[in-house]
């Protein structure tokens, strides 16, 4: 017999503009029928659970009542909301947002009248999908290979030109697929044709290689290692892809022997970033300490594990730069002396039954470019070529396609596999978008090949948004070479700006505010103010472990961040250091409270932690 929910009590409070009771609602819609409900209602109500606090916006007039709004109601709601996001982007410091449009309404306003999905691979022209603007998104792919130095247009037959696509979400879709690509390439994965290769319509076998005869069982195991300054998706993306990172693995099977100095064999969560004068990386630059990584590389590469190696370029917190260069310089020579720069991978045999194995490589170096990959190709241009008007006061490292690096054995090495970028954080987008990168040579073929929308799904996600490549195309047709570097220039000087200011304000009021910048970035680093600015300026907060002189043991150190990207200006960071000069907080000494370890909850026998998971900083706050 079917269980049939009977009605309960319909909650008496006003729900939407109407103010009506849900009950009397769906009466008056006639969805009622007295005996059992077709829909669910709010066990409470909605504006006393969610209490947003956003000023201008109250949650009941954006209720979406069963009756539907009328159209004073509705625009009554847009408006506030236009107020209020209008409100919030005249103080928008906070985050690595470009706020500058571009005049991409005015652009682009016509392209809203039709959906465009760009569903399936970017490169397939045929199909039966042809409502898209895959056209424009290989035009900014091609562009953005051209910066990143890749081997470029994309050609199958050519196994070192790039592939990539357009992302739904920002570069944490990118650093998944990343992870995931590189996961599935150094774990000896591969796809087959069961009978013509070149059949859109074959299956596909997902195999699995055999390890060859004398490698340990770690042949096939990758590792993956990334800073403590890194994006909180990589926390994500190895819990979601099932991936080990040094500090897993080495708690699982190679508990106490962590190599790092001062760790008494105990493994850090994630690679150490570089200390500052504190002799701890709490004030330190936010770079990966190459030292460091190399290594916990080594240890792992000594029992036979594959190395994935996530950087930053324009970290989210402190928008450092790791030095790409100086990590593959030092780590070719392990990887050389534990033969990941070639290696035999066992799928098939040949027609006389023995084994014909392919080549791949045993390591993986992943460039987390969200921010810095948008704009450094442009500074690096201008710290080069004198001609172009602006000679930055830092030469950023090198960290694209184009980085190669000398080995003893197999010569020149082209390091890096994978790249992504944030389209929203540089140059500027109206919604979440981005680039995933790679070349033809390390790209795993798609798990499908979709008669449905007539190609390959060789994307993360499945449909994607057509309108994000229309966005990026439009600036980057709008913008030359030259402009690109004047737009950079801009935001550095107005960074060295509110820099200055801040540095002003500590010296001439009296405030402590530990004004930092690392050289060549577009974030300044200061005291955390009261909620009351950290709201109104959208300010993104980390509170950092900082060692305390006095008892040996260590502070909290609690810090809040802005950034000058295009959109900001000289008047908003005047406004924003006239707010921190009276906040209440920062005219009072710090109160810096001692950081209290908290127990660890007991574990049940056989039970392992396998990861740190954040939940504040990175970024989040």
């Amino acid at each position: 017999m079917t269980n049939v929910r009977t009605r309960s009590k319909l909650a008496p409070f006003p729900f939407g503009p109407d103010g009506q009771t849900w009950e009397k609602a769906l009466s008056d819609q006639g969805v009622h029928n007295g005996k059992a409900d077709l829909v669910s209602a709010p066990f409470e109500d909605p504006r006393d659970v969610y209490k947003t606090g956003d000023p201008g916006l109250k949650y009941q007039d954006f209720e979406l009542q069963i009756s539907g709004f009328t159209d004073k109601q509705r625009n009554e709601a847009l408006a506030a909301l236009e107020k209020y996001l209008a409100e919030k982007h005249k103080h928008m410091l906070g985050y690595q947002f470009t706020q500058d449009m571009n005049g991409y309404q005015q652009d682009l306003g016509r392209f809203l009248a039709n959906h465009t999905n760009n569903i399936g691979d970017p490169f397939v022209i045929k199909g039966g999908y042809q409502v898209n603007t895959r056209i424009a998104e290989r035009a900014v792919l091609d562009y953005y290979a051209a910066l990143w130095r890749a081997t470029w247009p994309h050609d199958p037959d050519n196994l070192d030109s790039y592939w990539g696509y357009m992302l739904s979400m920002g570069s944490t879709e990118g650093n998944m697929y990343g992870v995931w690509n590189g996961r599935d390439y150094l774990s000896g994965k591969a796809l087959f044709s069961e009978h013509d290769p070149k059949s859109s319509t074959a299956p596909l076998r997902w195999v699995q290689a055999a390890v060859p005869r004398g490698k340990p069982d770690t042949y096939y195991q990758p590792v993956v290692f990334y800073s403590e300054d890194a994006h909180y998706s990589f926390a994500k993306a190895v819990r979601i892809l099932d991936v080990d990172t040094f500090s897993t693995l080495g708690e699982r099977l190679y508990q106490g022997k962590c190599p790092l100095k001062g760790s008494q064999g105990k493994w850090p969560t994630e690679v150490p970033s570089r200390n500052g004068e504190s002799g701890t990386s709490a004030d330190g630059p936010g770079e990966i300490d190459v030292d460091a990584l190399a290594t916990l590389v080594e240890f792992f590469a000594a029992e036979g594990h594959p190395i994935l190696v996530s950087l930053n370029y324009g970290s989210t917190f402190k928008g450092a730069h790791d030095d790409v260069r100086a990590v593959c310089d030092r780590l070719l020579p392990i990887f050389e002396k534990y033969d990941l720069i070639e290696r035999d991978v066992l799928y098939m045999n040949d027609a006389k039954g023995n084994a014909k194995p392919e080549k791949r490589r045993g390591f993986w170096i992943h460039v987390d470019g969200a921010l810095g990959a948008g704009y450094a190709p442009f500074q690096r241009m201008a710290f080069k070529d004198k001609d172009l008007g602006w000679t930055p006061d830092v030469d950023l490292p090198e960290f694209d396609f184009g980085l190669k690096a000398k080995s003893a054995k197999h010569g020149e090495i082209d390091m890096v596999c994978s790249m992504s970028l944030s389209g929203h954080k540089w140059p500027g987008a109206p919604w979440p978008c981005g680039i995933y990168m790679t070349k033809v040579k390390y790209q795993m073929k798609p798990p499908s090949q979709t008669q449905y929308i007539g190609s390959p799904d060789t994307t993360f996600a499945g449909s994607r948004n057509g309108f994000s490549p229309l966005v990026l195309w439009d600036h980057l047709a709008r913008h030359s070479y030259k402009d690109q570097v004047k737009r950079i220039k801009e935001a550095q000087e107005l960074t060295d700006y509110l820099e200055q200011q801040l540095k002003t304000l500590e010296k001439e009021g009296g405030l402590v505010l530990w004004t930092a910048r690392t050289k060549g970035t577009l974030a300044v680093r200061f005291r955390r103010p009261s909620d009351e600015t950290v709201a109104k300026w959208s300010l993104s907060t980390l509170t950092v472990k900082y060692p305390d002189q006095k008892s040996g043991g260590q502070i909290d150190r609690p810090y809040a961040h802005a950034f000058a990207l295009p959109g900001a200006s000289e008047k908003q960071i005047d406004e924003l250091v006239a707010d921190l000069r009276k906040d209440p907080v920062l005219t009072k000494p710090p109160a810096l409270k001692p950081t209290t370890p908290r127990p660890i909850a007991q574990l049940a026998e056989g039970a392992v932690p396998i990861g740190l998971v954040h939940i504040t900083g990175r970024g989040m706050q």
